[in-house]
């Protein structure tokens, strides 16, 4: 009995000489905010990258639309009067442009892209609550990407 309560109050490590980790570093007894080393981005990264990479193409989809038989339509809702198709597609574009840039970054822990998808968001916030209730649905997508971007393990991963 001697013998096993010395080696029960030995903690793994604490032998000179072992090379294996201490109870509380290694993969998973490190600490929860180790999102330095990690390779792949949290889950609420890849679901922020995915939702802005969606309303990115939606919006390429609505600048390929406004050019066809459809455009005065979509350019009277954008811009207020029949006949501006250039102007809606140029703000489709950049709308895209605005939503597709950053999401492709998210990934590679650009904290620019982070931020810009921050302020993107607030303005997609901004504008649901002022289309109400004909912008719940914008403002429901801008609220969760706004709150997957200022989770813990999102801001761990671009501050290693």
């Amino acid at each position: 009995m001697e013998g096993t309560a010395d080696r029960m109050s030995e903690q793994r490590g604490d032998v000179p000489g072992e090379e294996r980790p201490g109870p509380y570093s290694g993969l998973f007894g490190a600490a929860p905010d180790t999102y330095g080393g990690q390779l792949t981005p949290p889950r609420q990264v890849t679901i922020a990258s995915v939702i802005a990479i969606g309303l990115g193409v939606l919006c390429l989809l609505l600048a390929i639309l406004t050019l066809t038989s459809a455009g005065d339509q979509i350019s009277e809702v954008l811009t207020g009067s029949r006949g501006n198709a250039p102007v809606a597609v140029a703000a489709a574009m950049i709308c895209a442009f605005i939503y597709l840039v950053p999401a492709l970054y998210l990934r590679k822990r650009r904290r620019w892209s982070r931020y810009t998808l921050i302020a993107v968001a607030a303005l997609g916030i901004a504008g649901g609550v002022m289309s109400l209730p004909a912008g719940l649905l914008g403002l429901a997508i801008h609220v969760t990407l706004l709150i997957l971007m200022l989770q813990r393990p999102t801001k761990l991963w671009f501050h290693p």
